[in-house]
């Protein structure tokens, strides 16, 4: 075998475990943290928590969920990884910070491809409130009455706007805990661990875009009017009539979601690729 058929092997391995160990570590988290996700998006509509349904049928938006969270993890983390690894051969170890924030903010561009769809018809389905009856009639009206760019792609821009400043806090956070963990607590890095490590870096990333994250869900619930004004103008407008706490709506559930998210997201994430990595061993 050839060194570059060598390496070719590895870079299909790294995708093949990127794919199903993402796919895996996405769906395990947005079924069991569902619940905390549906109060979120009723504390960030503009119809009030109880307007949008209180505790109410918490699990409605479930299926376009589960449905687009494995694929969408999986094209997330084929990019990430891919990235990571083409990049990182150009670079010095004091500039792999940098690798990190560039592959996640690329990989989460890619995966809003299928996440932003995914999120109008989940959210739209939280909101009890807005009565539709299924996804797929929420995406043949927004496809009917809107189109493909302000339909079905609805807030794109500003769910880019939330997601890369997340990334970029984030993966670097997460990727600097992993190298230094064994070198701060003497102990082996582990799926435990490592899981520990996405969790406190989601959760800071969460906090700090929590704002971004209120703009998105006001833009994908709002009237076709609303949904046209840019993210500055909404903040300014929340701010205005609900102050700071309205600017931060969702935030206890949003950090504690995303919290408890990269704990199983990253753990799931580690330990499948751990367990097709032995497997290719043999």
């Amino acid at each position: 075998m050839t060194l570059e058929t060598k390496s070719l092997s590895k870079m299909d391995f790294v995708y093949w475990t990127s794919l199903v160990s993402g796919g895996v570590a996405g769906l395990v988290v947005d079924i069991v943290l569902f619940p905390i996700d549906t109060i979120k998006t009723r504390l960030q509509s503009e119809r009030g928590f109880i307007r949008s349904g209180g505790f109410r049928g918490i699990y409605k938006g479930l299926a376009p969920a589960a449905a687009g969270s494995a694929p969408t993890a999986a094209l997330f983390f084929c990019t990430y990884d891919g990235l990571k690894s083409y990049l990182g051969q150009f670079c010095s170890k004091t500039q792999q910070p940098y690798v990190h924030m560039i592959s996640a903010a690329s990989a989460e561009i890619v995966a809003c491809l299928i996440r932003v769809p995914v999120e109008i018809a989940k959210q739209r389905r939280q909101v009890i409130s807005l009565r539709y009856s299924t996804s797929l009639e929420i995406w043949l009206h927004a496809l009917k009455t809107e189109g493909i760019r302000r339909g079905l792609y609805r807030g794109f821009g500003t769910t880019v706007m939330r997601e890369v400043p997340f990334s970029f806090i984030q993966f670097p956070l997460w990727e600097y805990f992993k190298q230094n963990w064994t070198a701060v607590t003497g102990t082996a890095l582990t799926p435990f661990t490592v899981a520990i490590c996405g969790a406190i870096a989601g959760g800071i990333a969460a906090g700090l875009t929590t704002p971004l994250d209120v703009a998105k869900t006001r833009i994908m619930l709002a009237d076709e009017n609303v949904s046209k004004l840019g993210v500055s103008r909404i903040l300014h407008g929340i701010y205005r009539d609900q102050g700071i706490k309205g600017v931060f709506a969702g935030f206890v559930p949003r950090v504690l979601w995303i919290t408890l998210g990269g704990a199983i997201f990253f753990g799931f994430y580690d330990l499948t690729a751990r367990l097709l990595s032995s497997d290719q061993a043999k």
